[in-house]
C-alpha cells in the first residue's frame, strides 16, 4: 500500500513502532520506512549481538534486504553494551539518516532504550565493571530472587515501579546503589530533554490469547531451528550480561541438569509471555503512543502521514 503525504515534509520526524515480542513491529516498520523512503533503527537490545541469531526472532535477510536496517548485529556478546551507549549510538545514526532524509523508523520492543532516545536518561554514576561482573556471578551463584531482596531493602521507592524480573534492571539498579551508598531511585528525574526532531508513537497490540499463541507458536520454530544448539555453544559464556534474557536462560537451566527439556520448553513459552505482558504494561504507560490492532497496516499509515502533516503546518505558525 502507497500513500502520499500532501506536500513537503519540512521537519525531521522520528516514527516509533512498539509493542510486545511477536507482535508483527518489524513487518509495520518496513511498511513505513517504504512509504517514506526511509532507514530503520532497532530498538531491541537482544538484536544488537551477531552471535544471537535463533532466539532474538532478528529480521530475515529479506526483510533486512526490503529497508535498510541500523544496529542489528552490530555487536558481540562480549562487548559492553547499555542503555547509554545506545542512546548516543542512535542520536548519531539518526543524525545521519536525517541528512538524507527527512524520516526516521525507530523499532522495538526494549521500552527504555526506546525512551531513551525519545525522551533522554537520567544522568547516574558511573560504575566499574569489575562491580557489574560481580553482581552478575551473584545472579547466577544465588539467583534472581537475591538480588530482588537487597534492592527492595536498599530502595524500596524504585522497587514500586521496577520491573523486578529483569535480571537487568535490578543489577543496573544494584550497582548504583552498591557503588554510591545512595538509592538508585534518587538519581531518577524524569526530566525530558529535547530532541531535535518530531515524535510519533505507534504502538501495536492484539488480543492477549492470540498474541501468546503466536509466541508459543514461533519458540517452537526457534526450537526447530535449532535453538538449544544455539544456546549450548554459549554454555561457557552463560554469565555474560548479554546472555542474561529469555530465550538463554532458560536452556543454561537445562543444560545445568537443574530440569529436563520438556521443562525447559516450558519455562521458555511461560517467560516469553510475561516478557510480553512487561512490555505492554511499559508502553501502556506513555500516553504519547496511539494503539493500533496489529493487522491494522493501513490504519498506522494513515494516522503517521496525517500527524507528518499537522505537525509540520503547526510548527510553520
Amino acid at each position: 500500500m502507497t500513500i502520499q503525504i500532501g506536500g513537503v515534509i519540512k521537519f525531521n520526524f522520528l516514527i516509533c513502532v512498539v509493542g510486545p515480542t511477536a507482535v508483527g513491529k518489524t513487518a509495520q516498520s518496513i511498511i513505513l520506512a517504504k512509504n517514506l523512503e526511509s532507514e530503520i533503527v532497532s530498538a531491541d537490545s537482544r538484536q544488537f549481538y551477531r552471535e544471537l541469531e535463533i532466539g532474538t526472532a532478528k529480521p530475515s535477510n529479506a526483510e533486512l534486504s526490503a529497508a535498510k536496517h541500523h544496529l542489528i548485529n552490530s555487536l558481540s556478546i562480549r562487548d559492553h553494551y547499555d542503555v547509554g551507549k545506545f542512546e548516543n549510538d542512535a542520536l548519531k545514526i539518526l543524525k545521519g539518516i536525517f541528512s538524507r532524509s527527512k524520516t526516521a523508523i525507530m523499532v522495538g520492543g526494549s521500552g527504555l532504550f526506546v525512551d531513551a532516545v525519545c525522551y533522554g536518561l537520567d544522568d547516574l554514576p558511573q560504575v566499574s565493571s569489575e562491580l557489574r561482573n560481580e553482581l552478575t556471578l551473584e545472579l547466577n551463584a544465588k539467583g534472581l530472587q537475591s538480588l530482588v531482596n537487597e534492592l527492595m531493602e536498599s530502595d524500596p521507592e524504585y522497587c514500586k515501579h521496577a520491573d523486578l524480573k529483569n535480571p537487568q534492571r535490578v543489577i543496573r539498579a544494584l550497582e548504583v546503589v552498591r557503588s554510591t551508598g545512595k538509592p538508585f531511585s534518587s538519581f531518577r528525574t524524569g526530566k525530558k530533554v529535547d530532541r531535535p526532531f518530531h515524535i510519533i508513537m505507534v504502538g501495536l497490540e492484539m488480543e492477549r490469547e492470540k498474541l501468546y499463541e503466536r509466541i508459543d507458536l514461533r519458540m517452537d520454530q526457534m526450537i526447530e531451528n535449532g535453538l538449544f544448539e544455539e544456546a549450548e555453544k554459549f554454555y561457557t559464556e552463560r554469565n555474560l550480561n548479554a546472555l542474561q534474557t529469555v530465550g538463554y536462560k532458560e536452556i543454561f537451566g537445562y543444560l545445568a541438569g537443574e530440569y529436563d527439556k520438556e521443562e525447559a520448553i516450558r519455562l521458555l513459552k511461560r517467560n516469553s509471555r510475561r516478557y510480553a505482558k512487561r512490555q505492554m504494561t511499559w508502553f501502556k504507560k506513555n500516553e504519547q503512543v496511539k494503539w493500533f490492532e496489529a493487522t491494522d497496516s493501513e490504519g498506522v499509515l494513515k494516522y503517521v502521514m496525517s500527524e507528518i502533516e499537522s505537525k509540520s503546518l503547526e510548527s510553520e505558525k
